[in-house]
């Protein structure tokens, strides 16, 4: 018999296209783990916010897995900074098709805070334990972004409150444990250090030249990718400040695929119009290929048809187009930082480099090119790598034992459940949601 595991993912959705400034790494998560983990005996509901008013209540997306659509907010596009407020709503929302479709859950697996808000609520009336992955930390993104931090400063008390009520937390890499552990004063005996991962079936080394065909570009450049969300934390001004120390190499290249539509809108998206005049500033505005959102069945194309592979984010809890990147033979020059100092060894499929340092990133660009037999050696090395240690279902096969580990350690209380009238009237009081809550 199938174990039923319910997901929240409050703001990413597994359907959502990929791109845009709040859908990334997250969504790509759930989709995967959800996908491999059926393959080990698992039924999955996933709960996401409705945010189009044409979206059905329940969809069936692949055997053993649908997605939820909860009312929570207005019908439409929420920055996810935006969305505490409606967190309420959620809890309410999931409740009541809970309760209506008596539905029962083995556990819960939340995804960033707000979900892991209203995972603790539904352990609370349901007695359903969960499992939170964070996927980004409100405490390191404040010491980071400081006033440009978008979030309520509530975020901190209700992950501080999380940290306790969890029943197991995922971390994504050493370092996002010691964050949990030095900013949070999370029990390590209730971490776990789970990677992300990259499909195998969607990602694998092919010709250059072949990739490049598809794409147009010339056989004889070198060619440079930036990939991921257009948002300033991801440093995408740093590469472009590299390409400045680069200016030398006629044939170099930079291609920056992302941003919430296929092509790029200079004159009214803001970070778009950035970069662009750092790019006319660095005087390599020719050199720079902005080539906007990409659907992920091309995204091989682009990671084959590189040279290196950059990612220089201000910070990363784990990043996985690093991951994505090696598995077709790119090696990674990225921060070193969070997850990738992680998923790239340095000078052995890739280099670590300091953010916010583009002389540091154009040395080491001039380093990997250099030495052919050094740079194949790279190749082959991240390869290996990330099928060793990084695949979808190496994470899933980790995520059931952690499962397996909740089901055996968790001591169900005997309670009586209360009906939806009752949680409604719980939630209602905001409990949970304030910060001056204490943790009992």
């Amino acid at each position: 018999m199938r174990k039923t595991i319910a997901f929240i993912s409050e703001h990413a959705s597994p359907l959502a296209v990929l791109g845009g400034v709040d859908s990334g790494g997250q969504n790509v998560y759930v989709a995967e783990i959800c996908k491999h983990l059926t393959c080990l005996g698992y039924s999955i509901d996933i709960y996401t916010r409705k945010d189009a008013g044409h979206l059905p209540e329940a969809v069936s997306w692949l055997p053993y897995i649908r997605v939820i659509h909860v009312d929570a907010g207005p019908a439409e596009n929420v920055a996810k900074e935006l969305l505490l407020s409606y967190m309420d709503e959620f809890t309410i929302s999931m409740i009541k098709y809970i309760q209506t479709n008596n539905l029962k859950y083995d556990l819960i697996h939340a995804n960033f805070f707000m979900s892991g808000l209203v995972a603790s609520q539904i352990k609370k009336g349901l007695n359903i334990p969960y499992v939170i992955t964070f996927h980004a930390l409100g405490k390191i993104r404040m010491n980071h972004q400081k006033d440009s931090d978008a979030f309520p400063a509530s975020r901190l008390d209700i992950e501080q409150l999380i940290v306790h009520d969890a029943d197991q937390i995922i971390a994504e890499c050493p370092q996002d444990e010691q964050d949990l552990i030095d900013y949070y004063g999370a029990d390590p005996n209730r971490i776990t250090i789970i990677p992300c991962g990259f499909s195998a079936n969607e990602f694998f080394p092919d010709s250059r030249q072949k990739a490049r065909k598809v794409l147009n570009l010339a056989k004889k450049d070198i060619v440079l990718l930036q990939l991921g969300r257009i948002v300033p934390r991801k440093g995408i001004d740093n590469v472009i400040r590299a390409m400045g120390h680069l200016r030398d190499i006629s044939n170099i290249k930079l291609l920056i695929v992302g941003g919430a539509q296929d092509v790029p809108d200079f004159d009214n998206d803001p970070e778009f119009k950035r970069l662009r005049q750092i790019a006319a500033d660095e005087n390599v505005l020719k050199s720079v290929i902005f080539a906007g959102r990409k659907n992920r069945d091309e995204l091989k194309y682009y990671y084959q048809a590189a040279n290196f592979f950059i990612s220089t984010p201000w910070y990363e809890p784990f990043g996985i187009t690093p991951l994505e990147a090696m598995a077709c033979g790119i090696p990674v020059i990225g921060s070193n930082v969070g997850g990738i100092k992680y998923s790239v060894q340095h000078e052995h499929t890739g280099f670590l480099v300091p953010p916010h340092n583009p002389e540091a990133l154009a040395a080491a660009v001039r380093k990997g090119i250099s030495d052919p037999v050094f740079y194949k050696n790279l190749c082959r090395n991240s390869v290996n790598r990330v099928n060793k240690m990084f695949t979808w279902e190496c994470v899933a096969q980790q995520t059931h034992k952690l499962y397996q580990k909740i089901a055996c350690n968790s001591i169900r209380k005997v309670i009586y459940p209360l009906t939806f009238n009752q949680l409604k009237y719980k939630v209602s009081q905001g409990l949970r949601y304030k910060a001056t809550y204490s943790i009992q």
